[in-house]
């Protein structure tokens, strides 16, 4: 560090020392990025922890329940950010994490979704404008409440993948 030190004041400049370190990349981030060793010795590059929790975090709220914004609207602001974010990580190896963060962001727009239709009668009634079989329609609508709850088990079959793609949703796989 003092090798670098004595190189930056030459240049005039000066040297972040709490950003700053000579260590290993191991362990460490960089541009938000983090690095570790995989078997056989290659070298790995995934998203570090800190750019994932603020993704999470942006995501909660561009994705509030209680905003009074149309599934179009919020489809828009989400599309614009996770682009962005998607091009800008696009160098991470970690299938597993994009398929993860996919997943938990399709979960979201699902109880949306759902707080959109609010009641049983109505939620029935679009679920089977959907394709839902009745006996699934139903169900959903009994728990018409638990929005939350009730948007990752028989919804899944119905709010599809391909649902979310007609809306313009982005994937990260």
């Amino acid at each position: 560090m003092a090798l670098l030190r004595k190189m930056y004041a030459k240049l005039h400049l000066t040297v972040n020392e709490t950003k700053s370190a000579v260590a290993s990349a191991f362990g460490r981030k960089f541009l938000g990025f983090s690095f570790w060793e995989a078997p056989k010795g290659k070298i790995k590059c995934g998203v570090a922890t800190k750019p994932l929790a603020a993704y999470k975090q942006r995501i909660r709220q561009l994705t509030r329940r209680s905003d009074g914004r149309s599934m179009a609207e919020v489809v828009e602001k989400l599309r614009a950010y996770v682009l962005g974010w998607k091009a800008y990580f696009r160098l991470s190896q970690t299938p597993r994490v994009w398929q993860a963060l996919d997943e938990w962001m399709r979960h979201r727009l699902r109880a949306i979704q759902l707080k959109h239709w609010k009641r049983g009668p109505t939620m029935c009634r679009e679920l089977k404008a959907l394709g839902a079989p009745e006996i699934v329609a139903r169900r959903v609508a009994g728990n018409s409440h638990s929005w939350w709850r009730n948007s990752y088990r028989l919804i899944n079959s119905i709010l599809t993948i391909a649902y979310f793609d007609r809306l313009g949703v982005p994937r990260f796989l």
